[in-house]
């Protein structure tokens, strides 16, 4: 099954089009590059309605004065309108029309639609009748060219129950608010105000736990309340007069508490009735606590990867001194200083003995964590030669090797895999697979880029016996897995006297470990500013 691969990345828009910061999705079709701009807003992931159109299907159409944008496939349109929570699939060969709910709603950005791609995407991938696969953690949108059918029982059940868009009913009333039904749908209650024309003038609040509709400039038959029934969650309904404009309470059954997060009010696009959305309790806890949503960014976590161990002895020193020794105590010694200096955050270390552990289960742990930043600790040495002059700390990001030397540091690291009884599971990391690695893990590649400059400026401050040799990068296997801000760490050449001392004392361990953490402690700063940014 062909792929195409979307991934998020970050970035700054300097342009004035937008009012706020955006980021963009990276489109990889082959040899071309697209993009598709979004935002995060109290923890929702938005896109541009326009530009997805544009890379699935290129053609849409954008009217102003509706703020409506029609997202136009081979056999579907799929309308979006500003502020509103209601999607229209519309067939371009029966003209028939089916109206789908989210339950929040869509934002308007300098004329374009962003629509929230969580609630959205199931919607959209109906219009367009292609599987599409998205993964908000890593930030990973997969369009596949699976074909679905449309409107089989099987996708009318996924997709929960549609609202049918019925013609506008005729009538003879002379009033511009007639009658109101009431549908109690699978994700909530829809109310829907029957009207004679558009009206402009209407907001909606939540108070003392009944819900009001406040109109002006309209008229309701006196007659409107006949056509009420006792529906969902809405009980009663009564029509006021207020200082000259209408109002209408809607008092819900004993022990429902509503919020203004689980309602909204609009226009139907197709008939102009008033439509007021309310969320039944499954759907709003997306929205009613969205501090709890942003809760799952806080940098909570951290896990530090303490290389090799058992059987898998790494590297050995020029006295005989073994790298999971080394890469060990640096590991418990940096645990210790995060729990005395900082211990809001949890520290999970992939192994506190000597034991062996898989590199893909590595990953597994930091991810089964919520891991916020992932450390691999390591010691390096010349392959092939038991001495050396060469010397020096290095910090790696996960990305092709540009040097041989970078490549061989990999391969050495990634040899682990012949300790392992399943290697199939392990993919060569070739330039072309390493397009599709890069891809997932490029929405905290920024955040790779920044704590490993934090931590090659600091090395320099804080660790005189080792000279660092920079920022690198190379193919690990250990990072691979990781679906967070991930850095493999070289503290020194265990093939160097110098270093080999060092790296095996009390106070070389210490140091090492006192200056990740102050790294820690810098790149904590950055990574709560950009969250609150993104927020």
């Amino acid at each position: 099954m062909k792929l195409k691969y979307i991934s998020l990345v970050l970035f700054l828009l300097t342009s004035t089009m937008f009012p706020q910061r955006l980021l963009k999705i990276s489109v990889s079709k082959g040899a071309e590059k697209e993009f598709l701009p979004y935002i995060v807003k109290k923890g929702i992931t938005y896109v541009s309605a326009k530009e997805l159109s544009k890379i699935l299907s290129g053609n849409f159409y954008y009217n102003p004065t509706a703020q409506k944008v029609e997202m136009k496939f081979e056999n579907y349109n799929l309308k979006v309108t500003a502020k509103n929570q209601f999607f229209v699939i519309a067939s371009k060969y029966n003209y028939e029309k089916d109206v789908y709910q989210i339950p929040i709603s869509t934002q308007l950005i300098r004329n374009d639609i962003f629509i929230p791609i969580l609630y959205s995407l199931k919607y959209v991938e109906l219009a367009y009748q292609k599987k599409i696969l998205y993964n908000d953690k890593d930030k990973n949108l997969i369009v596949t060219s699976k074909p679905i059918d449309v409107f089989t029982s099987m996708e009318r059940e996924k997709t929960k129950t549609p609202i049918t868009v019925t013609k506008k009913k005729k009538t003879n009333s002379k009033y511009d608010i007639y009658g109101i039904e009431i549908s109690k749908m699978t994700n909530g209650t829809l109310i829907r105000l029957e009207t004679t024309r558009k009206i402009n003038m209407f907001r909606s609040s939540i108070h003392n736990g009944k819900l009001f509709l406040f109109i002006s400039g309209a008229s309701i038959d006196p007659n409107f309340l006949k056509s009420f029934k006792p529906t969902g969650i809405v009980r009663k309904v009564k029509v006021k007069h207020v200082k000259g404009n209408k109002q209408i309470e809607f008092t819900f059954k004993n022990g429902t508490a509503i919020t203004d997060s689980m309602h909204s009010s609009s226009k139907d696009i197709d008939t102009d009735d008033i439509l007021i959305s309310i969320q039944n309790n499954a759907l709003s806890k997306f929205t009613k606590d969205l501090s709890v949503d942003k809760a799952k960014w806080n940098f909570d976590v951290l896990v530090i990867d303490a290389g090799h161990g058992g059987k898998d002895g790494g590297a050995v020193g020029i006295t005989g001194v073994k790298e999971k020794n080394i890469n060990l105590g640096i590991a418990l010694e940096l645990e210790k200083i995060m729990k005395q200096k900082m211990s809001d955050v949890k520290v999970v270390q992939t192994r506190r003995t000597d034991k062996f552990i898989e590199l893909s289960e590595r990953g597994k742990i930091a991810n089964k964590n919520n891991g916020k930043l992932f450390i691999s600790i390591h010691a390096n040495s010349l392959i092939g030669r038991k001495r050396s002059n060469i010397s020096g700390f290095e910090v790696y990001l996960l990305r092709p090797g540009k040097t041989q030397e970078a490549i061989g540091v990999a391969e050495f690291e990634n040899s682990v895999i012949d300790f392992e009884s399943d290697k199939s599971k392990y993919k060569k990391l070739t330039d072309e697979n390493f397009i599709l690695v890069s891809m997932a893990h490029s929405a905290s590649m920024r955040y790779s880029e920044k704590f490993a400059g934090i931590l090659n400026q600091n090395w320099g401050k804080g660790v005189k016996a080792v000279r660092s040799r920079g920022v690198k990068q190379a193919g690990f296997y250990v990072l691979v897995g990781a679906s967070m801000p991930s850095v493999l760490v070289e503290t020194g050449f265990l093939s160097n006297k110098k270093d080999e001392a060092y790296l095996n004392s009390k106070k070389g361990k210490r140091e090492i470990a006192n200056t990740i953490y102050k790294s820690i402690v810098d790149y904590r700063k950055y990574y709560d500013e950009q969250m609150k940014e993104d927020n």
